[in-house]
């Protein structure tokens, strides 16, 4: 079967997999306040004085609607909700400092978005300044936020800097004229390079730029442009995503229809123009959708095994707890998640009358965690083991009976007590990590949930 058929054959609708059990297969309800508070405290008091906890925190305003975004956002050009929604955040950060009984010891924080450089430098300042208050800050702390190159300022690069962020992500997407407009995020190329540079003399040690795969009328040609642009900046990541196109989630993306989609073939060539020509320009392919030069934590991660993987994406070290912050944001004690409400109304409501703003959440059963820990391992490092033999571990044994049929397409290795992914299936991590799903496979959506894999 040669590759075309492969892409094909595999191009169904798939999870990204930045939590197992995936976000549609949680509890429906809200999950009880007190058995959430007892899991944070729980992975809190173990982990905290150890490798410490990481933050992140949601800004969800823009100026403008990008179509293509599948972010929660809030769309304003109003500027007085800033200083709203910050006092919101550190009252939420509150309610959770309320349950540790020592000093947090923050491993990583991310702002995340929405617009995070919507903000003013000056509240950002707040902000950070109101989570680091009686907390100790790690040795190997990682802080880093997501900016629009547009409304990104020497300023914002001069106060987060001071506070403590070596790392910047930059949503470039593509440069082709005609792909901004139709996406409604118009950016010059001279814009883009006056933040890169300023980043770097300011001290920035890692610069990502955001580029997606298969948004409307984009081209080979157009891309291979873009990524010429993107070499004479060469930033020290790059994420390359495949677009997602979910107009029944997302209304923006009814902006443009399926005709201005590139075809399933023509999306694959894109991913593979983009791919070699990263490869070419001396990035190395890391996990899923990302590459890293060799000098870049991310790389020398995966290199030391220890690349980990959460609703922040990749990351080069690991926390067992991670609280997030704002509309929208998820917790991760580990043993459960949790997701705030969506809407800034609601959210505000919920934190004025001193209560934790969830909506929903999962309690992780043993065989989710056993799930989640080789789904996790396939994602971070392409490969999984387990103890044999695996009577009684049905779950495990239908999921690895399903990865035979990967494995006679050359996609995997499977050993006695061992998944390993092929060269030629990192291409499909996404449809590996499927077979081992257990809850998507005991309960098929009637509906699509997800994107599509290629």
């Amino acid at each position: 079967m040669n590759m075309q058929q492969l892409i094909n054959k595999y191009h169904v609708a798939a999870p990204r997999y930045t939590s197992y059990p995936t976000v549609p297969y949680w509890d429906t309800a809200a999950p009880d306040i007190n058995e959430w508070k007892t899991s944070v405290k729980f992975s809190f008091d173990q982990s905290n004085a150890s490798n410490g906890i990481s933050l992140y925190v949601h800004l969800p305003f823009c100026e403008s609607l990008c179509t293509y975004c599948g972010c929660n956002t809030r769309i304003t050009k109003n500027h007085h909700v800033e200083d709203p929604y910050i006092q919101a955040i550190l009252k939420e950060w509150k309610l959770y400092r309320e349950i540790f009984e020592e000093k947090p010891l923050i491993r990583e924080i991310h702002l995340g978005g929405g617009t995070p450089t919507f903000f003013d430098a000056a509240n950002l300042n707040v902000l950070i300044n109101g989570l680091m208050d009686g907390s100790v800050i790690h040795s190997d702390a990682e802080f880093s936020f997501e900016a629009h190159p547009n409304n990104t300022s020497e300023a914002h690069l001069i106060t987060l800097y001071k506070l403590g962020f070596r790392r910047i992500s930059l949503g470039i997407q593509d440069f082709d004229p005609r792909v901004q407009k139709i996406i409604n995020r118009v950016q010059s190329f001279e814009q883009v390079q006056k933040i890169t540079s300023l980043a770097r003399e300011i001290g920035y040690t890692s610069i990502n730029f955001d580029l997606i795969y298969g948004l409307p009328l984009q081209t080979a040609l157009g891309l291979a442009e873009t990524i010429l642009q993107v070499e004479k900046l060469m930033p020290d990541r790059i994420a390359f995503y495949s677009y997602a196109h979910v107009p029944w989630i997302k209304p923006g993306q009814r902006s443009f229809t399926e005709e201005d989609l590139p075809s399933v073939t023509e999306k694959q060539k894109l991913y593979e123009l983009g791919r070699q020509k990263f490869i070419t320009m001396g990035f190395e392919e890391i996990g899923m959708d990302h590459f890293a030069l060799p000098t870049d934590s991310l790389y020398k991660a995966e290199r030391s095994g220890k690349l980990h993987r959460n609703f922040m994406g990749y990351t080069h070290q690991y926390t067992q707890l991670m609280i997030g912050l704002g509309v929208s944001s998820i917790s991760d004690s580990w043993f459960a998640f949790a997701q705030n409400v969506k809407k800034v109304e609601d959210y505000y409501d919920l934190i004025n009358k001193g209560q934790f703003p969830v909506l929903k959440g999962h309690h992780l059963t043993e065989v989710d965690l056993m799930i989640r820990r080789h789904i996790l391992n396939l994602m971070c490092t392409g490969k999984t083991d387990w103890d044999s033999p695996l009577s009684g571990n049905n779950e495990l044994i239908a999921g690895l009976e399903r990865a035979k049929l990967l494995e006679q397409d050359g996609l995997v290795e499977i050993l006695e007590n061992k998944l390993i992914v092929t060269p030629l299936g990192k291409r499909f991590l996404r449809n590996i990590c499927m077979t081992l799903d257990a809850r998507l496979w005991s309960e098929q959506p009637e509906a699509q949930l997800f994107s599509m894999a290629g």
